[in-house]
């Protein structure tokens, strides 16, 4: 047992960020399941259409997006949302991740109580799938031919996948979880926007990037270097590379990495070789 938890804890610690939001989801879910009669689980993470409540429990306007009420919706959820954290990052950085991810939970839960406010109808909502939402479309516009294996039917665009979502939420509006699917078209929005302002020069996950700094620094940790990049290493001719072969090699590799992504973002997707593609599909 303590092996398996040691496991756990290192897969946590050394995970990114969509694995700890998975640790994080499944863990809520898990504990909430000992307070099932009672709802008080849900009583504390949902977000009401009610303002009023907002008031008194500002937290749930993040807070829903951490809690599920069924396993099926859990999974579901999670695999999505491992899929669409992988390809977000192929093109952009753990920052912004963390960023739009929380700015997709934060504005589709404003969407959904303004909507349902003007409404006069009340009721809760939770769930992730707003948020990764977002994360998935602003994968999808930045680079929508993607082209993604699929079991039993082959390779499948990027925005082909997308679409079928969004349709699926299109054509779900007028069932009894209308709130639900009207946030997950609130978060394929600012998805979009994410990338359409990126690519004029604004990038709306910035607000995180400075908070979290200015949050190292009040609690005494290390002021952040502003000019050191994390995601792309630019030193190739170290003396520790040419002492470790090992690390020339990934170092050329990074650079290929990088070579493509900056192709990408000049140009698009659609500018790389089949040469390019592939090796893009294969570090994925």
């Amino acid at each position: 047992m303590s092996s398996i938890l040691n496991d756990l804890k290192h897969q946590y610690n050394v995970g990114g960020f969509a694995q700890r939001l998975i640790f994080w989801n499944i863990g809520i879910f898990i504990i909430s399941l000992f307070f099932i009669q009672s709802n008080f689980f849900e009583n504390i993470f949902a977000l009401s259409s009610n303002p009023k409540n907002l008031i008194t429990k500002p937290w749930t306007i993040v807070s829903y997006g951490f809690f599920h009420h069924q396993i099926f919706d859990l999974i579901v959820n999670m695999l999505l949302l491992q899929f669409a954290c992988r390809w977000f990052t192929t093109f952009f950085n753990e920052k912004q991740l963390q960023g739009l991810y929380f700015l997709g939970i934060v504005c589709s839960g404003a969407f959904f109580i303004l909507w349902f406010y003007f409404q006069g109808i009340y009721f809760q909502m939770v769930g992730a799938s707003a948020a990764i939402m977002t994360i998935l479309m602003a994968a999808t516009v930045y680079a929508p031919l993607v082209p993604i294996p699929v079991f039993f039917i082959g390779k499948l665009k990027l925005w082909m996948i997308t679409a079928t979502i969004i349709l699926f939420d299109l054509l779900a509006l007028k069932s009894d979880n209308m709130g639900g699917h009207l946030s997950h078209l609130a978060g394929a929005f600012l998805g979009f926007l994410f990338v359409k302002f990126i690519q004029n020069g604004t990038d709306l996950s910035r607000w995180y990037s400075l908070l979290s700094n200015q949050l190292n620094i009040l609690f005494g940790k290390s002021k952040p270097n502003p000019f050191r990049k994390i995601e792309r290493n630019y030193n190739t001719t170290s003396t520790v590379q040419k002492k470790n072969p090992t690390i020339v090699i990934k170092d050329q590799h990074q650079q290929q990495v990088d070579a493509i992504l900056d192709k990408i973002s000049l140009s698009g997707y659609d500018s790389l070789s089949q040469d390019e593609k592939d090796f893009l599909f294969k570090i994925k």
